[in-house]
């Protein structure tokens, strides 16, 4: 294997490389990935990988016509110590209390610090996986949050009073939905100025558009840019995003060098692998850059929890992090310096009369004894900063030789200070890492667990003997419950979708023999005309109003939209209609039953699609009206049941883990918007569901979202 000996070596590897630059001691092209790799010799290579590396930073930089300017702003550097960032579902019940109807930020944030030491910025997203479900923009989903505009305002505030900085999300791929009549950066700038935001996220962006931070600097708001990746979008789009997300870490046993951070050591990167259980790698890949780490765990509604151990890695590694920040942005960072035990690896981060080594154990066994051979000058003290202690190493022919234990794919932290150099706090510090090392990492559990769910029980109605008027009578029988979640992502995880009460935790697949009893079930949804007489009866109000009946004129429905299906009613609201009328809405496999029979047909009416028995489908951006709940007589069930597909979707069942609550819709709408596979998907199958993450009344009212109601028999 030939090491790279040459700049020009060098240069010529590059060409192929992407977001993370070709390792020293393997050879441009080596095709036996993975195979050989205790012959590399990363000592033997670095020198002078390091010096070609330098100079064709030095080129490069030339080439994308590279500006400081940003990054040298005083109200934009917080993002050079922005190492622990979260990704927050606005659904997530640690954030958003929906019995109080109140935003619990200090919940949130309180849980974070006692798991792994908290963070430094947080995304709040609202869109994905819910939009596309009504024809509701990404930007008109942030109004519907509660308190809208001003409630994410409080928000901000409360996450600034706990020093963290806010994200706001943005996304190229939402245009079919409702059209704008503004370009989304000027949107964006509006809401960063009128919530105190301090970035944006731009969802796939490769490189978010100079032009968002444009907008929001012409509004007095200048922002940190923060893309998804930037491997398509080029190099120089460095010079305006002073931030970045990174994703797919080799798992290679020379860790790699991310090259945004290479050419601008204040890029900080934060790694990204939100389906990860097992985060190691990816915090040992930080640690060696010096760069940060997204600790993302609830994941569209689905919970990838950090393991005790990793969730103890971020605490040491972010608390070592953030003390040393000034350190890790040092333009003289040196990947690859030279260590003593193989599988070892070490970053140089110096400063002025102080240096940083961080190390990383890339072996699956301890490694004790010398470690880190560097070079020394009289009066120099070092320590342990891993560990919390003083090093004494040993001094021969103008090096100091450190000696530490590293635990098994464990980490180390060397610090030096120069005669006379003083670090404040410096003591406070080493005490705090020589209490957090008394428990060693490997003392920590690494098992990953799903959260279980509960389904939320349905109280039984009064048992009728005959059928209530409008209502069919499913009789009782068995039948072979098969369903899977259409979830855009997820994979067949477990933990994905929900979990039945005979399953032992959730999952996308779903197949049960269920003995049914008789029931009786709303022949059609519920109608407008039909809630109008529950309001008029009861004149009832929801605590959260925003959005109820939003498509009624004043206190009634449209002119002729009486016998249409009611939308734009939350789970709650369907319930005190349901309540009201001696009714219950029903389980998932009830309503179910009742579109499908016991022959398992995939629609109401057979096996295959008939356009005919259905509204039509409707690919515009702007909703269509549904039809009248009766306009599909073809569509009928075998017992008789109408509009079961393609009208309005209808809820049924709803469960909840620790962190999030859903609802199962079933049937799909007309609405399909285009120009992206993650809206909402369609279920006009009868062995498919959506679930539509809930968080509040407001924002869980839809358009295409209706109801149908079930009496016991």
């Amino acid at each position: 294997m030939k090491p790279i000996q040459s700049t020009t070596d060098y240069k010529f590897s590059h060409a192929l490389t992407g977001p993370y630059l070709p390792t020293p001691g393997k050879a441009p092209g080596w095709p036996f990935a993975g195979i050989g790799h205790w012959m590399i010799d990363v000592n033997a290579a670095s020198e002078n990988w390091v010096r070609g590396l330098r100079e064709w930073r030095t080129e490069h930089l030339i080439r994308i016509g590279f500006d400081d300017a940003i990054y040298r702003r005083k109200e934009l550097q917080w993002s050079q110590r922005n190492f622990v960032h979260a990704l927050l579902m606005v659904e997530d019940r640690f954030f958003y209390d929906a019995t109080t109807g109140r935003y619990t930020v200090d919940r949130y944030l309180d849980d974070l610090e006692q798991r792994y030491g908290g963070i430094d910025s947080v995304l709040i997203w609202y869109i994905y996986p819910n939009i596309g479900v009504d024809d509701r923009n990404q930007f008109d989903l942030i109004d519907d949050l509660p308190g809208g505009i001003d409630g994410i305002a409080k928000v901000v505030d409360d996450f600034h009073r706990r020093g963290v900085k806010v994200f706001l999300p943005t996304m190229p791929w939402d245009n079919g939905t409702r059209p704008r009549t503004r370009r989304d950066w000027e949107i964006m700038a509006e809401f960063v100025k009128a919530t105190g935001a301090d970035g944006i996220n731009g969802d796939t962006y490769s490189g978010v558009p100079r032009a968002f931070f444009d907008a929001c600097d012409a509004v007095g708001r200048p922002v940190v840019l923060e893309p998804e990746s930037t491997a398509q979008a080029g190099d120089h789009i460095l010079t305006w995003n002073v931030q970045s997300w990174s994703k797919k870490i080799p798992t290679e046993v020379v860790p790699v060098v991310a090259k945004l951070k290479w050419l601008e050591p204040r890029h900080i990167i934060n790694i990204e692998n939100r389906w990860s259980r097992e985060r190691n790698n990816d915090l040992q890949h930080a640690f060696f850059n010096g760069i940060g780490y997204v600790a993302w765990e609830n994941v569209w509604g689905i919970w990838n929890g950090i393991t005790p151990r990793d969730a103890e890695t971020i605490r040491r590694v972010a608390t070592l992090q953030r003390e040393f920040a000034a350190l890790l942005v040092s333009a003289e960072w040196t990947p690859y310096e030279k260590t003593l035990q193989a599988g070892v690896f070490a970053s140089r981060f110096p400063g002025k009369g102080v240096t940083l080594w961080t190390v990383v154990n890339r072996n699956e066994y301890a490694v004790d004894g010398p470690q880190l051979p560097v070079v020394h000058a009289e009066g120099t003290k070092y320590y342990d900063a891993w560990h919390g202690t003083p090093l004494s190493p040993r001094v021969a022919d103008g090096r100091a030789t450190c000696a530490f234990a590293l635990e098994p794919r464990g980490f180390g932290a060397v610090v030096a200070l120069e005669k006379g150099a003083q670090l404040d706090g410096l003591d406070a510090f080493l005490e705090l890492m020589a209490t957090l090392a008394r428990k060693p990492l490997q003392s920590f559990c690494e098992q990953w667990r799903p959260l279980p769910q509960r389904m939320t029980a349905i109280d039984s109605t009064k048992r009728a003997a005959g059928a209530p008027a409008g209502m069919v009578k499913i009789p009782a029988g068995e039948f072979d419950f098969t369903v899977q979640g259409i979830e855009i992502e997820g994979q067949t995880w477990d933990g994905l979708d929900v979990q039945y009460p005979w399953e032992s935790s959730a999952r996308r697949f779903h197949h049960h023999r269920l003995k049914m009893d008789a029931f009786f079930i709303d022949e059609c949804p519920v109608t407008n005309a039909g809630f109008k007489q529950f309001l008029d009866a009861t004149a009832y109000r929801p605590a959260d109003a925003r959005n109820f009946l939003r498509h009624w004129s004043g206190q009634a429905p449209r002119a002729g939209w009486e016998r249409k299906p009611v939308t734009w009613v939350s789970l709650e609201d369907a319930r005190a209609y349901a309540a009201w009328a001696g009714k219950r809405l029903p389980h998932e496999w009830e309503w179910q039953y009742a579109a499908q029979g016991a022959d398992g047909r995939a629609y109401p009416w057979g096996n295959d699609w008939d356009a005919a028995r259905a509204p039509a489908i409707v690919l515009d951006r702007e909703m269509p009206a549904p039809d009248d709940v009766d306009a599909h007589p073809g569509g009928a069930s075998p017992f008789g049941v109408l509009d079961l597909v393609g009208n309005v979707w209808q809820w049924t069942s709803e469960f909840a883990d620790e962190h999030t609550r859903a609802a199962i819709l079933r049937g799909g709408t007309a609405y399909q918007p285009q120009t992206s596979h993650w809206y909402f998907p369609q279920a006009y199958r009868l062995d498919q569901h959506g679930k539509l993450l809930l968080m509040a009344p407001c924002k869980d009212r839809s358009a295409g979202i209706g109801f149908r109601c079930v009496v016991d028999a």
